[in-house]
């Protein structure tokens, strides 16, 4: 299929924001947008910490690719307005994108259905961040429950850094998760399409300055590894693939996502940590690099992302939304 065939319309790539990832939002936006004007997609900027959404219905814009990050944007309130709009949207609906971006209400599900995730507890004072620290274990990890990119994240070695890592966690989240730390292998796997038809797409696996893949070594350097094909043992990589395929589909995610999977260095067992409803796609995105690795390129991968643009409204009712074009993959 020819992407002149797709008529997918006037497209609004969201991006910005108001979340503490606003940086990388934008950064995501431009990249996309840029992508899919590359493609001839009648595409625009639109920014709605700077514009009310209601534009977009006076604007005509016929879906929307959402490229926005963390709060007020891949938690599930902007897509409650393009439904409500009644313009499709990028990536999962209401409800998996609420339950994503909470990752103690994420973890509950997961283990619900026997899925592995580390231990957690979820506290609400420094006192209760040293007693967690106490039953975990050396080392924990200490975040806020509704935040990405790592923000706000400590790695904490020693009691004496609970309160700390606490106060910092707190500054962007009430509710504030401390988790068991998985030493080991960190890799992340990415997830194209919905249902039956989800493909995880290779796994990549993450080498770090000193083990510390912080927000500076997410996006601003060049010092971090990423490594794919990933070299895990032999059938690793497709036990890691089908386990976070399990762990989109029980959220009820669709369209694409990406999972964050630690692997105990001694037993080799994969921890889910979290899952991105709405993943980066800056130049140091995760996705793009493993979308790469199965042929597809990068302008191919947001065509590919933005054709598949959905309303949960429609598909509960069973009738195709603007945004169901051919089932035929896009050519990378």
């Amino acid at each position: 299929m020819s992407y002149s065939e797709l008529n997918l319309g006037k497209v609004a790539v969201l991006m910005g924001g108001a979340s503490a990832e606003r940086e990388v939002s934008l950064m995501s936006g431009q990249g996309v947008l840029q992508a899919l004007l590359s493609q001839g997609v009648d595409a625009h900027a639109f920014d709605p910490s700077e514009r009310d959404l209601a534009e977009l219905k006076r604007e005509g814009f016929a879906r929307c690719f959402i490229a926005l990050h963390g709060r007020f944007g891949e938690d599930g309130t902007v897509q409650g307005a393009l439904e409500l709009l009644g313009i499709p949207y990028t990536g999962s609906g209401v409800m998996a994108s609420s339950i994503g971006i909470d990752k103690v209400m994420t973890k509950r599900i997961w283990r619900s259905e026997g899925l592995p995730t580390p231990e957690w507890l979820q506290v609400d004072s420094a006192a209760a961040t040293e007693r967690a620290f106490a039953e975990l274990g050396c080392p924990m990890i200490v975040k806020p429950d509704r935040e990405g990119s790592t923000i706000g994240l400590t790695k904490v070695t020693h009691k004496d850094q609970c309160a700390a890592a606490y106060a910092l966690a707190v500054r962007h989240d009430a509710m504030v998760l401390c988790e068991q730390f998985i030493s080991g292998d960190e890799v992340t796997i990415p997830v194209l399409g919905s249902g039956s038809a989800a493909q995880a797409l290779p796994v990549i696996r993450i080498v770090a300055p000193d083990g510390n893949y912080d927000y500076q070594n997410k996006y601003f350097t060049n010092t971090t590894q990423y490594l794919v094909p990933c070299g895990l043992p032999d059938g690793e990589e497709q036990h890691i693939q089908q386990l976070v395929l399990r762990a989109y589909r029980v959220l009820g995610c669709r369209g694409w996502a990406r999972a964050d999977v630690m692997i105990d260095a001694r037993t080799r067992k994969p921890y889910l940590l979290e899952i991105n409803t709405s993943p980066g796609m800056t130049s140091h995105s995760l996705v793009p690099m493993s979308a790469q690795a199965a042929g597809i390129a990068y302008p191919a991968l947001c065509v590919e992302v933005l054709r598949h643009a959905a309303l949960d409204y429609a598909l509960a009712a069973g009738t195709p939304s603007a945004g169901a074009a051919d089932s035929s993959k896009v050519a990378p």
